[in-house]
This record gives structure tokens, C-alpha cells and sequence, in this order.
């Protein structure tokens, strides 16, 4: 019965053999999809968010897109701001009267001190850019390995008696289908 809905699936579709089972009562049983995770952590190592398509859990497309425009939108912010303090900085110091800056309230030391916390900033938010990036990358393989994980109820645990030479105890022993 197997074979004969294989070849007939096979000649419906020439470009791929399609194997499809059939129960005793002729209805098709759909098989599981059961992701792959090595291919989910290279989608989404490629494109962030393409790991968690990949898993069909698209709900999280809109966390991991948010996550990284909020994170690309500070990048920008302090990458910005750190350019213009250095530009008004070497302004301040380069002993050129014909150079100023739109920063005259401040003295050289302030506009150092600014520069200084800006790149702080800067290097903060890449690095944890990076590390978010990471993270969605393992949330995407161990979404992948959990998939079709069994929660059954089927997990018993009971207390058996351990009788070893010199000693004498209580063991646990748990059961998993």
C-alpha cells in the first residue's frame, strides 16, 4: 500500500518523490515537522530572524527585529554624537583661530569628557548588539531541538531499596518513555 501511494506521488510531482503514509481507514497522516537544527543556526546566523521562520515561530520575528533596530538607532545615536564632540575637541585643541566649533560653552576638558562617554556608549552598544545577535542565533537551534520534544505524563518516579556490600540505602529511580 506504502509503495503504491509513493509511485503515484512520485509520478503526480516529477521533481521531488513525495512518500506519504495512509492509515486502515485511507486517510493521509501528516508527518511532523521536525526542524532541523544546524540549518536553524545558520539561517539565522545568516539573516537575524530567519532561524526562527525556519522553526515556524514567527511571533518572534517582530522581538528579534525590534531588538536589533533599537540596538542599530543607539549605534547611530552615539556614533554621532561621539563624531561631533572629537571634531569640536581637536577643534578646541589645535591652536587655529580660524577653526571653531559650534561648542564654545564648553572648555577643552569638557568636550573630552563628552567624546570619552560617548565612545563608552558606543562600545556598550555593539557589544551588546553582538550579543543579542548571539543569543537569537542559540534561541533559534534550541527551539529547533525542542520542537517535537515529549511532555507526556509518562515520567514516574519511585523509591527502590539499594543493597551494596557495607552499605545499605534508598535509591531513586525515574522512568522515561
Amino acid at each position: 500500500m506504502y509503495a503504491q501511494q509513493a509511485d503515484s506521488n512520485a509520478t503526480n510531482n516529477k521533481n521531488r518523490t513525495v512518500i506519504s503514509r495512509v492509515d486502515s481507514n485511507g486517510r493521509k497522516i501528516k508527518k511532523l515537522f521536525e526542524p532541523n537544527a544546524k540549518k536553524s543556526g545558520m539561517y539565522s546566523s545568516i539573516l537575524p530572524g530567519l532561524g526562527q521562520a525556519y522553526n515556524r515561530q514567527y511571533w518572534k520575528l517582530p522581538l528579534v527585529y525590534g531588538i536589533l533596530g533599537t540596538a542599530g538607532y543607539f549605534i547611530k545615536f552615539n556614533l554621532d554624537n561621539y563624531q561631533k564632540y572629537r571634531r569640536a575637541y581637536v577643534y578646541s585643541i589645535d591652536g587655529d583661530p580660524a577653526t571653531t566649533s559650534e561648542f564654545t560653552q564648553y572648555s577643552s576638558s569638557d568636550l573630552k569628557s563628552l567624546q570619552d562617554s560617548y565612545r563608552k556608549n558606543l562600545d556598550l552598544t555593539v557589544l551588546l548588539t553582538a550579543l543579542g545577535y548571539t543569543i537569537q542565533i542559540m534561541d533559534a537551534v534550541a527551539s529547533a531541538h525542542l520542537k517535537n520534544f515529549d511532555v507526556s505524563p509518562d515520567i514516574s518516579m519511585r523509591m527502590l531499596p539499594v543493597v551494596a556490600p557495607n552499605y545499605i540505602g534508598v535509591g531513586l529511580v525515574m522512568n522515561f518513555k
